[in-house]
């Protein structure tokens, strides 16, 4: 059964009630978290001095922003 939920995200509910986000929508939505957690720790290695954590905090977030893409792409492929 598909359902929508309060973020207008499409999950599909399985056999046993749990529901599962579409893998589409999974790939976005934890792209999305990479690239945050790659901005809070890009902004604290810029408070801090510490140019490693920096750009460890860049590439989180570079690599967000691909995942996300990958999301759209598989959406799109869906339908």
């Amino acid at each position: 059964m598909n359902h929508r939920d309060s973020h207008g995200i499409h999950s599909i509910w399985n056999q046993t009630g749990e529901t599962t986000m579409k893998s589409s929508n999974r790939e976005k939505a934890e792209g999305k978290i990479h690239q945050v957690k790659g901005k809070f720790k890009e902004a604290a290695g810029i408070i801090a001095g510490n140019r490693d954590l920096e750009a460890v905090g860049k590439e989180e977030k570079k690599e967000g922003k691909i995942q996300e893409k990958l999301g759209q792409i598989k959406k799109l492929m869906d339908k």
